[in-house]
């Protein structure tokens, strides 16, 4: 397993920049930044400390699948981060078994800096050698489109 860290700074406060990104205000928001990863990209549940929540989406054939997870922490306008221990198969949850077990306990972790009215937001994911080229390419060009609504 590896980590990886992307950073990007923008113009608009922490809390503006939290709410859009984890689509607090209108879940359209983290819809629009998320579907760099996939365009049908959502989340069904609750972004309270240590609940459970969904990241969906659809394939090609309109099959649902996605991450089941867990809000690990959330300091709301400072820190959040994701427990990811499962797969969603349809309506299945799988938790246990070799598709999982690769990489079942990583952590996404967000975090939010405000400085004289502009925002560095971090985040750190941990992956392996087999996603390191599609989340080097695919994550900075979500940041991008996160700043673009965040500074709206």
């Amino acid at each position: 397993m590896k980590k990886i860290q992307f950073q990007i700074d923008i113009n608009a406060s922490a809390e503006k920049v939290y709410n859009t990104m984890l689509g607090l205000d209108h879940i359209e928001t983290y819809e629009q930044w998320t579907a760099e990863f996939n365009p049908t990209s959502t989340y069904e549940g609750s972004w309270k400390k240590g609940s459970k929540i969904y990241f969906v989406g659809t394939d090609e054939n309109g099959k649902r699948g996605g991450m089941v997870s867990e809000i690990a922490d959330n300091v709301p306008f400072q820190f959040v981060s994701i427990r990811h221990y499962g797969i969603l198969d349809g309506e299945n949850e799988i938790t246990e078994g070799p598709e999982v077990e690769k990489w079942a306990g990583w952590l996404e972790n967000y975090s939010f800096h405000e400085h004289n009215g502009v925002t560095t937001v971090t985040t750190e994911s941990d992956t392996t050698d087999e996603y390191l080229d599609y989340f080097n390419t695919t994550w900075p060009k979500a940041l991008d489109k996160l700043k673009e609504l965040s500074e709206k």
